[in-house]
This record gives C-alpha cells, sequence and structure tokens, in this order.
C-alpha cells in the first residue's frame, strides 16, 4: 500500500508516467494548481506553506523509498521535484507581492515563473548539474529543481531591479 502511494506522490498522481514531457507537463499543473490556490481559491499563505513543507519533507522519504530498487536513480517518472522547485519562486512572488497585484500581472509572473523554470531546470547551469551528477540520491534528485526554483528567484529579482532603475 505504501509503496502505491509513494508512487503516486513521486509520479503527482501519474503525471510523471506521461510519455510526452512528464516535467513539463508536471511544472505546468504545478503551475496551474498554485495559482488556483492564491489566485482562485484565495488559501491563505501560511496553509499554502505547511502544504508544501509536508510535500517537501516526505519527498526525501517517497523518492528514496522509490528508486532504491532502480537502477536510475533519477527516474524521469519523478516528478515531485518539479513540483517543489517550481513551487519555490511561485511561493515567494505570491508572498512578496501579495495583495497588491493586478490578475493580469500575476498570470504573466506565473508564465515568466514557469519559463524559467523549464529552461534552468533543462539546461542545468552550475551549480544544479553538479547536484544532479554527484548525488545519486532523494537529495540530488530534489536539490537539483530546488536551485532552479532559487535561480528563477534570483533571475527575476535582477529583472525587477533592472526595470525600476532603467525603465
Amino acid at each position: 500500500m505504501i509503496k502505491n502511494i509513494n508512487y503516486l506522490f513521486v509520479t503527482c498522481l501519474g503525471i510523471g508516467s506521461l510519455r510526452f514531457a512528464p516535467g513539463t507537463i508536471a511544472s505546468l499543473v504545478t503551475t496551474i494548481f498554485l495559482y488556483s490556490l492564491f489566485q482562485i481559491i484565495d488559501l491563505s499563505h501560511s496553509v499554502i506553506f505547511i502544504i508544501l513543507l509536508i510535500v517537501f519533507i516526505y519527498s526525501f522519504y517517497a523518492v528514496s523509498e522509490y528508486i532504491k530498487y532502480k537502477k536510475n536513480k533519477d527516474p524521469k517518472e519523478v516528478v515531485i521535484d518539479e513540483f517543489i522547485g517550481q513551487s519555490i519562486p511561485i511561493y515567494l512572488y505570491e508572498i512578496s507581492h501579495g495583495s497588491s497585484k493586478e490578475s493580469d500581472e500575476a498570470i504573466l509572473f506565473y508564465l515568466y515563473i514557469f519559463i524559467l523554470f523549464r529552461f534552468f531546470d533543462i539546461k542545468k547551469p552550475f551549480p544544479i548539474n553538479f547536484f544532479d551528477k554527484k548525488f545519486k540520491n532523494s537529495f540530488g534528485v530534489l536539490f537539483d529543481d530546488i536551485i532552479a526554483g532559487l535561480y528563477v528567484v534570483l533571475t527575476l529579482i535582477i529583472f525587477m531591479i533592472i526595470k525600476s532603475k532603467f525603465l
């Protein structure tokens, strides 16, 4: 039973088992899911933080159990890392902007976040590639996407600074 729960968890309810672009689809579904929680349902930031924290903590166990007997220690069907990595810049965007944003602005930033995250996750610039290659365990599976999410945050901060100074 726990094996089935872990499979559903690490594949984001089976999204990871899709043949075409499971990571991209998982990132897109994550973006839509979080947009719904923040913008449509207007769920408290604290409640969303607790949900994301539980997902993050349980991910280490679930991924570790899932890859334990696999040859490939970073199988493509494991997409919970995309969920976590994509959640970081979205959550930080939401708490930094609070209710002072227009809905059109939020949609644009969610789109920027989605595109930037996929770019960093696919291209794997340093140190993302380091963690991806050196750590063949749940830490490595999750941490490269966490860094990709932080790269998105850094990119958006740089963009906002440049925009405020020059535009």
